[in-house]
């Protein structure tokens, strides 16, 4: 795992997802990060799954990468916080706490910082007179 997390966590938190034995979801974790496909594990890795069909495999791997994309998220968030110095202990858990991308894009959207168009930084320049036609 290239997370702070191991491969058991990962496993729990995908089992509460799919409702599959996290003892087999964590050896699909396994095998996919050795590099195996959807198909071989299904076929020649059936004893280390215990049985895991290609369905069921892929819905796995899917919900890896959903999980993957919100560490990601949460890591991203996290630093753009601290460049704010908005970040407390409170809110840190909170970011840490969420398991969906959703409640956590919820959680960060009073903080995102806003877009900058050419018109805003041109009125932060001081030169709001000039686009006022008098």
């Amino acid at each position: 795992m290239e997370r702070s997390q191991s491969t058991a966590q990962v496993a729990g938190f995908i089992a509460q997802k799919l409702t599959l034995p996290a003892s087999q979801i964590e050896s699909a974790l396994i095998l996919f990060n050795e590099g195996a496909t959807i198909p071989f594990i299904a076929r020649y890795r059936k004893e280390r799954t215990k049985g895991l069909d290609e369905v069921q495999l892929e819905s796995i791997r899917d919900a890896y990468q959903r999980w993957k994309d919100l560490e990601d998220r949460k890591e991203t968030i996290l630093k753009s916080l601290k460049e704010q110095d908005v970040l407390t202990e409170e809110l840190e858990q909170s970011v840490l706490d969420c398991t969906e991308l959703n409640t956590l894009e919820d959680l960060y959207l009073p903080y995102k910082p806003k877009r900058k168009t050419k018109a805003t930084v041109a009125i932060e320049k001081g030169l709001r007179p000039l686009l006022d036609p008098s």
